[in-house]
């Protein structure tokens, strides 16, 4: 039996590092998910298909995608916290346009806008993660730092469904701005310089760096995994809140205590599968997860009308499922590139993060369909068989990960 590794304690400024990394995640984070939630009342205020929702939702993620491609060359050229603060700020300006938009045009422009900036925050947060913390540190730094789906779920989204109930749908992003202009003041007076890469950088032009990470074969594994993974990942959320609504039987005013349950279920798995992925076997963690999530997405997409305690615990059980496979496959998938690479391959990373999940939500978009904006969304339960077959394709995807990992090490 294999001896699980010692637990390295955190330093002050790395606990300060961790909060900071996490509540701007919650930011991100909740600027994207609170489009599922809010889907329901798009689609009726601005008169919408679910197709044409689905392309709101994609436009974010491949304006990000192509954003992270953009930025990948440079990714390692300047002090990571720099990046950070001066793609937080274009996010904010993205997010601020959101709340202003009154058509469905002006609402795609504002997307892409956000998408631009905001898509690369996430991997320059990982960047500085995996440049700050040893690699039995970052299972648990992932779980507090992936905490923000949880804290978007408990707080963000039911607050933000509130809002949208009392004022409409434009005035959770504008809250979002007020919250990430603070954030951005302390991110800019307490985060110190992440520029030790600068000194083992030796490529000077940017799109040379930037093909050398694409091309070396050992980082291709990670880039196709985490195109898997976002895949299976992406194409159940952006109709949840419409399926719940049209399909499950849930009054609009409810949706706020499913998010709400889901979430604090979230806040006791995320710190647990972070401590058990720096003690024990990632892979076998992230399998168990898969095949659990597997389950649970083939009974959750077939469910009929159910009593809203019901649609909560299947709620709950599926996301157990797809968190347990979020922390160890991160983790696994940032300990594949050397520090001089880790700024561009995570860039990269995160492109393919946001342009695969992209894919998934114009597909899923292809694959469900509405009569009519109150009629029940069909063919959601193909979407389930389409999710389970990506995630097994991801189990293998990690498996050539670990081997590569072992074979570094």
């Amino acid at each position: 039996m294999i001896a699980p590794a010692p637990v390295l304690k955190f330093t002050p400024y790395q606990k300060i590092v961790i909060a900071l990394i996490a509540v701007l995640q919650f930011t991100v984070v909740l600027d994207f998910m609170v489009m599922s939630p809010l889907s329901d009342f798009l689609i009726k205020a601005l008169s919408i298909t679910p197709a044409q929702f689905g392309l709101v939702v994609s436009s974010y993620a491949f304006s990000a995608g192509i954003s992270g491609i953009l930025a990948a060359g440079f990714a390692d050229k300047y002090d990571r916290k720099k990046m950070l603060l001066f793609f937080y700020t274009g996010f904010v300006l993205g997010t601020f346009f959101c709340g202003v938009a009154n058509t469905y045009p002006l609402l795609l422009f504002a997307r892409i806008v956000t998408g631009i900036f905001g898509g690369v925050i996430g991997a320059i947060g990982m960047a500085i993660i995996t440049d700050l913390f040893e690699i039995n540190q970052r299972g648990r730094v992932m779980g507090f730092t992936q905490m923000a789906f949880a804290a978007s779920q408990i707080l963000g989204i039911p607050i933000s469904l509130l809002i949208a109930n009392k004022w409409g749908w434009n005035m959770p992003f504008l809250v979002i701005v007020v919250f990430s202009i603070v954030l951005g003041v302390l991110v800019m007076l307490l985060m110190k310089p992440v520029d030790k890469h600068l000194a083992l950088h030796s490529e000077t032009r940017a799109l040379a760096h930037l093909w050398n990470t694409i091309r070396t074969k050992r980082y291709q594994t990670g880039f196709i995994t985490t195109a898997l993974l976002s895949i299976g990942g992406f194409m159940l959320m952006p109709f949840g809140s419409v399926f719940a609504v049209n399909n499950l039987g849930v009054d609009p005013n409810d949706l706020f205590i499913i998010f709400f349950a889901t979430g604090v279920s979230s806040i006791v798995i995320m710190p647990l599968i972070g401590r058990l992925s720096d003690r024990y076997d990632k892979l076998k963690i992230f399998t168990f997860g898969s095949l659990w999530a597997i389950f649970m997405v083939l009974v959750y997409t077939n469910l009929g009308q159910l009593p809203l305690w019901q649609v909560i615990t299947c709620n709950i059980l599926l996301f157990v499922g797809i968190m347990s496979r979020i922390v160890p496959s991160t983790v696994m998938v940032s300990s594949i590139p050397e520090m001089k690479d880790r700024g561009a391959f995570m860039s990269v990373m995160g492109s393919l993060q946001q342009l695969a999940g992209g894919v998934a939500s114009v597909v899923a978009g292809l694959i469900v369909h509405q009569e009519t904006t109150s009629s029940p969304l069909e063919n959601f339960d193909v979407l389930g068989i389409v999710v389970a077959v990506c995630i097994i394709a991801t189990i293998y995807g990690l498996y050539r990960v670990d081997r590569l990992i072992k074979q570094k090490s």
